[in-house]
């Protein structure tokens, strides 16, 4: 039997501690009221009876106070309870000792775990890590309410980041790159000018990415166009410096073969710049940016060749990845790619569809990129294409003072995710019981969500200069504060949402893609839309839905509400919750069919939603993958591949890596079996539960990506 405690870890049955636990009371009360050793023995083997794969430390507690009181031992059952409380206090004025303790010895693995960017064992890293710990410890006994902080422990919802919720900073961005570049910035009280060149400029532009990744604690995007102009530069002046030193004695086509190649060898300089930098920077917070690069042709743009040209040649060093330390070229996690299809490059013979089956081909080797239809796009967020931030929210649609559209320069103050399939499993089928329930917990997000907001109001400028007073978001004064960025919409408030699937299950008896069930979740997510522009209208603020692709809060819910209700089938028997709106992973659907589902979805979630789909190696097929392309340009409008492509890190095999007789990834080449130095399906996914394998099958994951 396994028993959870109260900071989540498992651990062993020991009944010594039951018995231990008596025997302090015993001695806080009169001989007569105690219990003799065969009795406190038969209350530690009542407990170990039940035999139950998990019990919560404090069912244990409440069995025996149970028991002490069944055998008349009252004055001993409030010694007990007195005892229990006496440690809770003790618990709560230090919590952090064990997590911070347990993370230096490379024991917390809820923590080590929790961020993909994040190098654990790092001592640069831990720093930060140690940091956050003490400060989800103040945040959860101090800063929130306590019914906000009851209510994250039970499941209810989740704070998001209360590892940096002491600090005065904010989510995610998208960085105005353009005004930076074009105008000037300054970093550590250093001016930085515009620069002359793109290669120049690709480095100016990795150093804002590592310096604003510094202050926030969520990723940051960057629209690449704004680099068009800067190749432009570059080229008039290689062309000027050409013609200086010539002078007229090469003909002009010899002199254009010329420049085209500087260019070209500047343009690669430029591009590997980014994918280095990013990928050895440090952040201050010991980690890789989380940052996404932009990739998006627009028709009207006077660099658009310019920029195509960076396009290709980022999505070209992609396909080719970049060498780790043994030499094997890897997937890198950063930049994250958002790559945009429009008229011009949907594959429907657009002049630029050269670049969308080079995109493909990333798709199918590399993972990367996702794709963001601008026809769909445009219908949701009033003919407007920009950037999802680095989380993959979405920023709501805003005007400035001009009427004019504005996205670069904005930011998320941060997220709270309710957790709906646990509303279901308590409402039990009853609608009247479940609207009053999800009611009741849209006030606590909301009032979760405030408490965010309240906390940035009334900082100065002067806490972040890149992002306030250089142009990454504004550029304030010193000691302004930043208040007005806070209000009337131009930064949002995100409500998150986890396993509508399951809490369709758990009301209606069915999958949400039956049409009792998609009339029910569509009821639903139209309600939780309803709330945010209903605190929009009360607050004057900037709530939106989001579609969150939290991973492991999937996981986080299930397994509480596990332990709390017990196997569900179809709920909380699976160890994980569907992300978001998404159809679960086990249900036959087509990949075309998903999209096609899940795009009503998106539009209701307009402060941020992604659908994926799992496709096996398509290295031989790749036409297949450019025709779910070409469906996503006219059906939904952000979608991602999880594409099957197995390699290892050591020898650089590429083929499919197999699980050994120990449930252990190992390479077929070299027998490499370490699961940080190899990319396989299980990375995505991280289950290792009790239906391991498929029945009749290859040694094979049962459970694909769970979080599709």
């Amino acid at each position: 039997m396994k028993v959870i405690k109260r900071d989540g870890t498992t651990v062993d049955f020991d009944s010594s501690k039951i018995v231990l636990a008596i025997q302090k009371a015993n001695a806080a009360v009169d001989e007569s009221e105690r219990v003799a050793n065969p009795g406190i023995e038969m209350i530690a083997q009542y407990v170990e009876s039940k035999s139950q794969d998990r019990l919560l430390v404090e069912n244990i507690q409440d069995m025996v106070e149970h028991k002490l009181m069944d055998l008349g031992k009252f004055s001993l059952a409030k010694a007990y309870i007195i005892y229990r409380y006496t440690r809770a206090l003790v618990r709560k004025a230090n919590t952090t000792d064990e997590s911070i303790l347990s993370l230096i010895r490379n024991r917390n693995k809820d923590v080590m775990e929790e961020n993909s960017n994040k190098n654990a064992v790092m001592a640069s890293t831990q720093r930060d890590l140690i940091a956050g710990e003490v400060s989800k410890d103040l945040t959860r006994r101090i800063i929130l309410p306590e019914k906000i902080s009851q209510a994250h422990e039970a499941g209810i919802l989740h704070f998001h980041d209360a590892d940096y919720f002491i600090q005065p900073i904010f989510n995610c961005c998208l960085i105005n790159l353009g005004d930076m570049l074009d105008n000037g910035t300054a970093m550590h009280g250093k001016m930085i000018e515009s620069p002359k060149s793109f290669q120049v400029a690709c480095t100016v532009m990795t150093q804002i990415i590592a310096s604003v990744a510094s202050s926030q604690y969520g990723g940051q995007s960057v629209d690449i166009s704004h680099l068009g102009k800067y190749l432009r530069r570059s080229k008039d002046k290689f062309r000027c410096k050409l013609l200086q030193e010539t002078q007229g004695r090469i003909a002009d086509d010899v002199l254009e073969k010329i420049l085209a190649s500087r260019v070209k060898d500047e343009l690669a300089s430029g591009v590997q710049t980014i994918q280095y930098q990013i990928n050895t920077l440090m952040t201050t917070n010991g980690q890789s940016p989380f940052v996404t690069l932009f990739l998006n042709l627009q028709k009207d743009d006077e660099y658009i060749e310019e920029n195509s040209m960076i396009i290709e040649e980022i999505l070209r060093q992609r396909l080719e990845g970049i060498k780790n330390e043994v030499g094997v070229a890897v997937t890198p996690a950063f930049p994250k790619l958002v790559y945009v299809l429009d008229e011009h490059n949907c594959l429907q013979g657009g002049k630029y569809d050269y670049l969308t089956h080079l995109a493909v081909k990333c798709s199918i080797k590399r993972m990367y990129p996702d794709y963001i239809s601008a026809k769909k796009m445009r219908e949701t967020y009033a003919g407007n294409v920009f950037s999802p931030m680095g989380c993959r929210s979405f920023l709501s649609a805003w005007k400035d003072d001009k009427g004019e559209y504005k996205f670069e320069g904005r930011f998320n103050q941060g997220v709270v995710s309710l957790n709906l399939p646990q509303i279901g499993i308590i409402a039990q089928g009853n609608e009247d019981k479940f609207w009053q329930l999800l009611d009741e917990r849209l006030e606590l997000c909301h009032e979760a969500l405030m408490v965010r907001h309240q906390a940035l109001m009334g900082i100065t400028s002067d806490v972040s200069p890149i992002h306030w007073q250089h142009g990454a978001i504004a550029r304030l004064a010193k000691g302004e504060k930043i208040d007005k960025l806070l209000e009337g919409g131009y930064s949002t408030l995100s409500l998150g949402y986890i396993g509508l699937y399951e809490l369709t299950k758990a009301m209606k008896g069915v999958s949400q893609t039956t049409p009792e069930g998609e009339e029910f979740a569509c009821r639903v997510m139209n309600y939780l839309r309803a709330a945010c522009d209903r605190w929009n209208e009360t607050t004057h603020l900037g709530f939106a839905l989001y579609g969150t692709p939290a991973e492991s809060l999937c996981y986080r819910f299930a397994r509480i509400d596990k332990e709390q209700f017990g196997d569900i089938k179809d709920i909380t028997d699976k160890g994980y919750y569907t992300n978001s709106y998404h159809v679960d992973v086990r249900e036959d659907i087509d990949a075309f069919s998903k999209f096609a589902f899940e795009s009503q979805f998106q539009k209701i979630s307009s402060g941020g939603a992604i659908s994926y789909v799992e496709i096996p190696n398509m290295k031989k097929n790749p036409t297949a993958v450019e025709d779910i392309v070409r469906f996503i340009y006219d059906n939904i409008q952000y979608a991602e591949f999880n594409t099957k492509s197995d390699y290892c890190q050591v020898c650089g095999f590429d083929g499919e890596i197999t699980i050994n007789d120990n449930l252990e990834w190992e390479c077929p080449q070299c027998h490499n079996k370490d699961q940080n130095r190899m990319n396989v399906t299980r990375r995505t996914c991280g289950y290792l539960g009790e239906n391991f394998w498929n029945v009749g099958k290859t040694k094979e994951l049962k459970s694909r990506v769970l979080h599709l």
